[in-house]
């Protein structure tokens, strides 16, 4: 049997489709709930009398089962009552409920809530929504030379925009005003049961379960809102296939029926997608001149020269030997890859390109808010909301009903009774701090723990017989220790998740926003730490806590502090944030959330006593309420917004080191948009719609990744690369202004009879000679100076020339930055005239009303005059 929809979504049949019994009311909200199996006996109930009945005669049964089923009986008794009182409550609002308990799901009963014109109105009133008015207006498009080149863009780009685009705005809008009962001849009332859509109605009704008074119970259950899904095939075909990857989304129709939190979500993610287009192709360009210019890298040519006869000191103590420098020859032009002149250029363009999309997400933000007739949405329609929380709430049973629902468990309104002190809180605000501590002192201890499985691991391959073992160990040692890293953060992404998640609820906020961004805050703190702080002691910390041969550095014990490869850090900085950015886009993002569902449906399928085949004869007799039920719940939208705001992360903050970050997020949001859309409109029920302007404390995230970004990114160049030194030896210490002799100018010499005692290396039988001198990467004076190992002058001249370009490059890209957010205006010129335009509108419609009702009270006030008699006297002729 297959659904019908009507043009408006709405099931056709009262059967099928969300009416109640009579066809004629429809209905805004689902409520499920668990009944009685239909083994079980169910006891009279002294105040209904419909479910009264006498019990069959049953055989004897053991007193122990018999006592366990009159407890039974009677949990589910008190639960039946409560439901009862909850839903006497509900009628007193002026809802209008209907009951179904004869579904084909075992079980379970659906109340199904209905709405009525007045209850609407009302709460609709209290609410300040805004609705359209009577009154409509031409919008004027193409005023200047900028809109006119974006709505050419928009007519270039017809074939990618979907075939319903309600969020592009029409020659003609209606001017909104918040409903008002006394003031209901200015909107346009000739259809009753259009003027309030779905998303509208199903919010309204939610606002009033909310804050309906019932008695508090510890019972878990399903809730979610019965609002069929407009043009359901339209959606899906449009946004939530595949096969639509190159096409805009259409945020109108996902506002519509998913509300403009959702709505603003997916706008945002689409403008973060389309702006990682530019940054993609650049850094392929500047990965394209680094594969074309490696041959002609004079560094790593002198490496993988074997002329040059350069015998390095061992990379540990006793198990490892001496090495030839032309064995480092791959890592050299690998590194040349990512570390070449272009990476500063791309350095640069990504600070710029991370203002360029913050600024131009705010207009797009602005525009989205005057189209959706949000400009006028703020603090007073929250303060509204919370008001109701606040004065309508029952004082004793502030949360919901918990025999009805699971999603609101916490209802973080305070209560009027109950006013929570500075000393009531610090136990919480103290438990925060110190969790949080801890928690990142694990990350660092974790990472230590990495460390020190990286310097013993070297170790073994060098001790190895195996020559497979000991031909690759740098590779070996960076992979493993990178997958390692990747696992760990997965682990403990989702452990820090819920460990702010119990945090937040300890500190007992006092609005739901309020906790909200408590969450937020606590989440991106631990998850960020955990993601970054491998990739910060790759780019900022090894191979400069090492010490030198004769005086390393050692922890724990014998563990010496591990070095660099000779062409540096950043070609193991790529490696690790390559693996940990691909790593938890294709497990966490992607595979986890495709695959946890498919194994929960397996689970389901396997407990069920049905077979495949009997489950799709029962899925197509199910009406749509039934159908929702298998669904899941839907948990908000931060886990999604939090995967972003790392992802970005990583493609800004070093970005230096892997100008391919931008390519692979922009492939991995490809998928992730349509991903996300499938699972809205096929794997979840429907959130409530829930109105905001912006998308909140995620926007100050991003700036403020944005600005930490120039920072790292300065450091990365300087300190982490080798163009600082280049730059240095080229213009200071180079004899024909070339980089010939750089890779000589880098080593330092070192005596191999001033190693300390039980540090002696292995001999070098392999090499063929004796050594008595080996070189390390480092500026330091010769064996023969007068102050031998001290750091030389051209150590001192780097490091001055090294600070030097992190405050120059910081303060010009954020100069740059700035002019560039100064010179783009937050608000589209044509969005801002339009703006001016509806509150002048707005003054003459009130202006017409008032001057409308004054005439009104003076016709009325105004005596009526007698009518004037003939003269009775007359002239004589």
């Amino acid at each position: 049997m297959k659904t019908l929809y009507a043009a408006d979504g709405s099931d056709l049949h009262p059967h099928f489709g969300p009416y109640f019994s009579d066809g004629k009311r429809r209905v805004d909200y689902v409520l499920a709930y668990q009944i009685q199996k239909p083994n079980t006996v169910r006891k009279p109930s002294p105040k209904f009398g419909e479910n009264n009945f006498i019990p069959p005669l049953q055989p004897k049964e053991d007193p122990e089962i018999t006592a366990q089923e009159h407890q039974t009986d009677y949990h589910e008794d008190d639960k039946r009552f409560r439901r009862d009182e909850y839903e006497e409550n509900l009628l007193e609002t002026g809802l209008e409920l209907e009951k179904d308990e004869g579904s084909k799901i075992p079980g379970i009963g659906f109340l199904k809530i209905h709405a009525p014109w007045h209850v609407l109105c009302r709460e609709a009133e209290f609410m300040k929504l805004k609705m359209p008015t009577k009154k409509v207006y031409d919008v004027k498009q193409g005023g200047n030379v900028v809109e006119k080149v974006r709505l050419f863009i928009h007519k270039v780009t017809a074939p990618l925009h979907p075939k319903v685009d309600v969020s592009h705005p029409h020659s003609v809008k209606s001017l909104s005003h918040p409903f008002s009962r006394e003031k209901q001849h200015l909107f346009d009332l000739s259809d009753k049961n259009k003027f309030f859509d779905s998303t509208t109605r199903s919010s309204i009704v939610y606002e009033v379960l909310k804050r309906t008074r019932c008695t508090k119970a510890k019972y878990s259950m399903v809730l979610y809102s019965y609002i069929p899904f407009v043009v359901l095939q339209l959606l899906y075909e449009e946004w939530a296939s595949y096969s639509v990857f190159y096409k805009y989304q259409p945020i109108g129709l996902i506002r519509k029926y998913f509300g403009e939190k959702v709505g603003l979500y997916f706008a945002w993610l689409g403008v973060y997608t389309q702006m990682l287009i530019p940054a993609a192709i650049v850094g392929v360009i500047v990965f394209l001149y680094g594969c074309a210019t490696v041959d002609e890298n004079i560094p790593s040519m002198e490496i993988c020269d074997p002329r040059n006869n350069v015998t390095m000191c061992p990379l540990c103590d006793q198990a490892c030997s001496y090495w030839k420098l032309v064995t480092a020859c791959g890592t050299a032009r690998a590194s040349h890859l990512f570390d070449n002149p272009a990476t500063v250029f791309f350095s640069i363009f990504m600070a710029l390109w991370a203002v360029l999309f913050m600024e131009h997400w705010k207009r797009r933000q602005m525009r989205l808010n005057y189209i959706w007739d949000l400009t006028g949405f703020g603090e007073e329609e929250e303060v509204s909301v919370r008001n109701v929380k606040k004065n309508k709430a029952s004082p004793d049973h502030s949360h919901i009903c918990l025999f009805y629902l699971y999603v609101f468990k916490y209802n973080h309104v305070l209560d009027e009774k109950v006013k929570l002190t500075c000393s009531d809180r610090l136990p919480a605000y103290m438990t925060t701090v110190v969790m949080m501590c801890l928690m990142i002192s694990v990350t660092f201890a974790i990472v230590f723990g990495v460390i020190l499985y990286r310097i013993s691991i070297k170790a073994a391959l060098h001790m190895s017989s195996y020559p497979a073992a000991r031909s690759n160990i740098r590779a070996t040692v960076k992979t493993t220790a990178a997958i390692i890293n990747l696992i760990i953060i997965i682990i403990m992404d989702e452990i820090y998740a819920a460990i702010a998640r119990w945090l937040t609820t300890l500190e007992v906020p006092k609005t739901d926003k309020s906790f909200e961004q408590r969450l937020i805050f606590k989440t991106f703190i631990l998850k960020f730490v955990n993601a970054f702080t491998p990739i910060v002691y790759l780019a900022f910390f090894r191979g400069r806590l090492v010490g030198r041969p004769g005086k390393y550095l050692y922890v724990v014990g014998s563990y010496r502090m591990e070095e660099c490869a000779h062409s540096g850090c950043l070609m193991e900085l790529c490696i690790q944030l390559c693996i940990t950015m691909l790593g938890k886009q294709l497990i966490q993002n992607n595979l986890f959330e495709i695959g946890i569902p498919k194994i929960k449906k397996l689970l389901r399928q396997r407990k069920s006593e049905m077979d495949t085949k009997q489950e799709e004869e029962l899925n197509k007799t199910l009406r749509r309420h039934e159908k929702d039920h298998f669904l899941g719940p839907f948990i908000g939208l931060n886990p999604e917004y939090m995967e972003m705001i790392i992802q970005f992360g990583m493609v800004t903050l070093f970005v230096a080191s892997f100008p391919l970050a931008p390519l692979f997020a922009l492939l991995n949001n490809i998928i992730e948009i349509r991903l996300d859309a499938k699972k809205f409109v096929t794997e979840l029920r429907r959130p409530i719609a829930a109105k905001a302007k912006d998308i909140g404390i995620w926007y100050n995230l991003l700036r403020g990744l944005s600005k930490v970004a120039v920072i790292v990114n300065a450091f990365v160049i300087s300190f982490t690369s080798d163009f600082i030194p280049r730059l240095v030896y080229q213009y200071t210490y180079s004899p024909d202004g070339t980089l010939h002799g750089f890779t000589n100018h880098t080593l330092a010499f070192f005596n191999v009879s001033d190693f300390q005692p039980g540090t002696d290396p292995l001999e070098p039988m392999h090499l063929g000679y004796k050594v008595d001198m080996c070189r390390y990467k480092d500026y330091r004076e010769p064996p023969w100076s007068t102050t031998p190992y001290d750091f030389s002058k051209e150590f001192w001249a780097i490091l001055a020339a090294r600070l030097a370009f992190v405050i120059v490059f910081q303060n010009v890209v954020m100069l740059m930055s700035d002019f560039v957010d100064w010179l783009i205006p937050d608000i589209p010129k044509d969005i801002s005239l339009q703006m001016h335009k509806e509150k002048i509108l707005m003054v003459e419609l009130f202006m017409k009303e008032e001057q409308g009702k004054r005439l009104t009270m003076r016709e009325r006030n105004t005596p009526q005059q007698p009518r004037s008699r003939p003269n009775s006297h007359t002239n004589c002729v």
